[in-house]
């Protein structure tokens, strides 16, 4: 059984993410423990919360006082919910919250059911419980609740430096998956921009925004991640990087990027780009010999259908390259001249208003190589994503979470690329006449 630990700040929102777990009809309430349960099962988000906070002191020095906690054992230990709440409760008393106020709930959003607990760490008067070796002290409990109840021993999935990266697959654990892919992709990848980051998440259907705001005085800058589907839909709820890990930080992608510059070689995918370019007649043809050379291009395209941006991901040297990055003969301008064609228009989508408090992480590890057997094979539509700026907005999703809206999408964009698109929009609606 693996235990997750979460620490927060927003007890609303670990409330609502569970709440809309429930309103899909994907999650329920197994129990709690001085939080007072509605008799219909109705939960009120703003009444559990004034059930906490009768538990805590109005003020305090803990700035993160929330415990968002997922059980989740081994997909073969089939249990009732009567044994996940009993689970529950052991391990909560085992870790020392057992007389806090906390809920749990039982997930069933994806087949390998799991348990989800809120609670806080700050007793009523408002001095923070011992949170010493948290980590260490959840996985000896684990460890003995499963020798203890006959549980299969369940580990967190390694990754390896030979593990293919596949797309998201919606029947799936979408969190694990996103998480998965943004580590492989930062351990063996090398971008210098948000948008070549971003080129090489499309071929697996993730995109992430950048988030900037200020909560409480403090200014915070974040990234968020969005699973998608083949045609650039939102499938699943965001996840804020600190859900996956300190690798999906910004200060971990920025470091990224600051590593690439000193580690990408140029010279040989414009080899291989130029080679191809000098034989190709048409952008399919162009597309098919660069993705025969182990080289995947994602093109953005304005409503007209008119290329603005081109990113070349090369799965053998692992380079990610704007093709501004390549010369002039390979940028979004040149390639939409050569092969200007309006078959493979897009719509595009536009920020949304993201209901994340956002924390900083570590820099991840450092950048490895993949084998080019590994690299998925992404569909034409993939190939071609409209990429990750937008004007007409996410599909038909859009998501909130109720008084969570205090973060927006910073800028993720080509500054060469938004320049040409802003010129072309100007060029259609005619010059300006001054009186």
């Amino acid at each position: 059984m693996v235990a997750k630990i979460s620490i927060g700040s927003s007890l609303y929102g670990a409330l609502a993410y569970n709440g809309e777990k429930m309103n899909k009809e994907q999650g329920r309430v197994l129990g709690a423990n001085k939080i007072i349960l509605p008799a219909d099962g109705q939960i009120d988000i703003a009444r559990m919360v004034e059930n906490f906070n009768a538990f805590m002191p109005n003020t305090g020095k803990t700035k993160k006082p929330v415990l968002h906690i997922s059980l989740n054992p081994h997909p073969d230990d089939r249990l009732s919910e009567q044994q996940y709440e009993i689970l529950a409760r052991e391990y909560l008393d085992k870790l020392g919250f057992g007389e806090q106020p906390y809920i749990i709930y039982k997930h069933m959003d994806i087949d390998r059911h799991h348990i989800h607990i809120v609670t806080v760490n700050v007793n009523e008067l408002g001095k923070r419980l011992n949170q010493d070796f948290i980590y260490r002290r959840s996985k000896k409990i684990t460890t003995e609740l499963e020798e203890k109840y006959n549980l299969h021993k369940a580990q967190r999935e390694k990754i390896t430096p030979d593990m293919p990266i596949l797309k998201v697959d919606p029947s799936g654990d979408i969190k694990r998956q996103v998480a998965n892919t943004v580590k492989m992709v930062g351990m063996r990848y090398k971008f210098q921009t948000i948008g070549e980051y971003n080129a090489i998440l499309s071929l697996y259907n993730i995109r992430c925004e950048q988030t900037d705001g200020r909560v409480n005085g403090r200014e915070y800058h974040g990234l968020v991640y969005f699973a998608t589907d083949d045609d650039g839909k939102i499938i699943a709820t965001p996840f804020k990087a600190s859900r996956l890990g300190k690798f999906a930080s910004r200060t971990a992608i920025d470091s990224r990027f600051e590593k690439a510059k000193d580690k990408i070689d140029v010279a040989s995918t414009k080899r291989k780009v130029a080679d191809v370019l000098a034989n190709a007649t048409d952008k399919s043809g162009f597309v098919a010999k660069l993705e025969a050379r182990n080289i995947d291009v994602v093109f953005r395209y304005t409503d007209e259908g008119r290329i603005y941006g081109v990113t070349f991901i090369d799965h053998g040297s692992m380079n990610v390259l704007n093709g501004s990055r390549l010369g002039k003969e390979f940028s979004a301008n040149s390639i939409n001249e050569r092969f200007n064609s309006n078959d493979d228009t897009h719509s595009v989508a536009t920020p949304v208003v993201v209901p994340a408090e956002l924390t900083h992480g570590d820099t991840a590890s450092d950048t490895q190589q993949q084998s080019p057997d590994n690299r998925r094979q992404p569909s034409d539509g993939q190939r071609q994503s409209p990429g990750f700026y937008s004007t007409t907005g996410y599909g038909d999703t859009n998501f909130t979470l109720p008084g969570l809206d205090l973060f927006q999408p910073g800028l993720a964009f080509n500054p060469d690329e938004e320049e040409f698109r802003r010129r072309m929009q100007r060029k259609k609606k005619g010059p300006r006449h001054r009186f």
